[in-house]
């Protein structure tokens, strides 16, 4: 009886378990096909995304060289006692747009 007892009942413990979940514990369970869809489907939104941030960020680099362009165009018509407000417009405008590609350089993280 002792014999059964160390050798049988910790067996039956360790398997108990698995036993009661209908699945053994030494095998994985498998991708279903929703799960390699859904996958799939995310794969493919967070591609999408990240051609819509480059499309916006190239777009958003061309206005600030643009913007830049134009800015050096105000200050090279002022002098040194006269800086218009055009000039100052332009500058936070430039600031506003750069701050705006940073971020979109970081990523939705």
């Amino acid at each position: 009886m002792l014999f059964f007892a160390l050798f049988f009942v910790p067996d039956l413990a360790r398997t108990a378990p698995a036993q009661m979940t209908g699945q053994r514990p030494d095998i994985t369970t498998p991708m279903t096909d929703e799960d390699d869809a859904r996958a799939r489907l995310t794969r493919d939104m967070e591609k999408k995304a990240a051609k819509e941030r480059v499309a916006a960020l190239k777009s958003d680099t061309d206005k600030l060289l643009k913007l830049s362009i134009e800015l050096k165009s105000y200050v090279d018509k002022s002098n040194e006692n006269v800086l218009s407000v055009d000039v100052v417009k332009k500058a936070e405008e430039i600031e506003k747009l750069a701050k705006s590609v940073k971020d979109k350089m970081k990523g939705p993280n």
